[in-house]
């Protein structure tokens, strides 16, 4: 007989307190394990501008890709290969991302194909709020991770996430959570003229004004719990200046804002969810080739940017507490542009890196032949079409890292098909 919970213990435990030899569904035990975890991150890695798969994931033996991008195409000679996908197509890597294919060596980095959805928006406005959404049909919501934050048990940790960037995301927006946007640590800090104990006095009086507003002031109270919450964190985020990372990260915004998250991770200021980016995606032209160029640079910063961050917690032991996942809003077109460039397109990939990652090559790469009934293409053979849905992704994340129920932060149920990287 197996053990026997009781309604108050279920209520209690939630879903961790069942054993696993329950003939449970599927993500109940993906939901079960990620509870049980003890600590568990993730790390958001968005690529601003809308990335080119097809230079980062290279269909190297497919004639097409290099008949309609004669200028910008990968050399085959050069890509970094890494194996055939589910249909038996040969696919590698941009010559830039040995971080990357180090990573995919290790079995740690899972590449998800033609990933997108329906009738994919080509406005960097639109996609970029679809994708943080979650929501194709209604992209002016709240967003993913905010819904999930929101979801937290009460009292709510002010640094449950951590922006890394300048500008707030619609996935980072919820109800009841805020997500503080620290872009260097060292300048999070309690602003006053003076020093020592009369700073001290400053802040011990800015914390009790703060805290006297009363209910039936509403703005002033909003005002006022925004300022706690800071006064809260401020120790918190300080304790992450003085972090001594164990590898050399590339002195560049991206590699730097990695640093400040692993910093964050060793010191366990309690930080669920980073979000991290880098830009200059939108490749319109100049794009170049393997041999450089704007994109051989992007590749650069985001490989060697990644193995920095992977070494580095793998030294520590962080590793196997970490995840990261990596997307943009919109893949880009098949066929080279008049500038040496693409144009805005449709499916991309995604990607998930981490010590309990899965790794190999989820989905299907696309057939670039314009002919009208390819299966793989869309907007006349113009773009790759989408393949496995992006909420199936974050539903996995979300069931399987997270501890959480995708189903209704995600506004469905988008399990079925979900790539199984964890």
């Amino acid at each position: 007989m197996p053990n026997q919970f009781t309604r108050r213990e279920f209520i209690r435990d939630g879903v961790a307190a069942f054993t696993l030899s329950f003939a449970a569904p599927a993500f109940l035990v993906d939901i079960a394990r990620a509870q049980g975890a003890v600590s568990r991150n993730l790390v958001v890695i968005y690529l601003a501008g809308g990335n080119d798969a097809l230079s980062t994931v290279v269909p190297y033996t497919d004639p097409f890709y290099y008949s309609r991008r004669p200028a910008i195409a990968v050399p085959s000679g050069q890509v970094l290969q890494i194996g055939s996908d589910a249909s038996g197509k040969p696919i590698g890597l941009h010559p830039r991302l040995t971080g990357l294919q180090t990573i995919f060596n290790q079995g740690r980095l899972a590449i998800v194909q033609r990933a997108g959805y329906q009738n994919s928006s080509r406005s960097h406005f639109q996609g970029t709020d679809i994708w943080g959404s979650a929501d194709p049909n209604n992209s002016g919501g709240t967003g993913w991770l905010g819904r999930y934050l929101d979801s937290l048990p009460f009292p709510s940790d002010p640094l449950a996430g951590w922006n890394t960037s300048g500008a707030t995301y619609r996935a980072l927006t919820g109800i009841s959570m805020s997500v503080p946007s620290i872009t260097d640590p060292r300048n999070y800090s309690f602003a006053s003229p003076n020093v020592g104990a009369e700073a001290i006095n400053e802040r011990n009086c800015a914390i009790r004004l703060a805290s006297m507003a009363g209910s039936n002031r509403s703005h002033l109270s909003f005002v006022n719990t925004s300022a706690m919450e800071a006064f809260a964190t401020l120790d918190r985020v300080g304790s992450v200046v003085n972090y001594t990372s164990s590898v050399t990260y590339p002195n560049n915004g991206f590699g730097q804002a990695l640093r400040t998250v692993a910093g964050s991770i060793s010191k366990g200021i309690g930080t669920r969810v980073y979000w991290v980016q880098t830009g200059g995606f939108d490749t319109h032209s100049g794009q170049g080739n393997a041999g450089g160029g704007a994109y051989a640079t992007l590749m650069s910063t985001v490989g060697d940017g990644l193995l920095a961050f992977y070494n580095d917690l793998q030294n520590q032991g962080l590793l196997g507490s970490t995840l990261m996942i990596q997307f943009s809003e919109f893949g880009r077109r098949i066929s080279e542009n008049g500038s040496q460039g693409t144009d805005h397109g449709a499916g991309g990939i995604m990607m998930a890196i981490g010590g309990a990652v899965r790794g190999g090559i989820y989905g299907t790469a696309p057939d670039l032949n314009p002919r009208p009934d390819n299966p793989t293409l869309e907007n006349a053979g113009g773009d790759v079409t989408y393949e496995t849905d992006f909420r199936s992704v974050y539903a996995k994340v979300l069931d399987g890292w997270m501890g959480a129920d995708s189903a209704p932060i995600l506004g469905g149920n988008f399990r079925a098909n979900a790539p199984a990287f964890l």
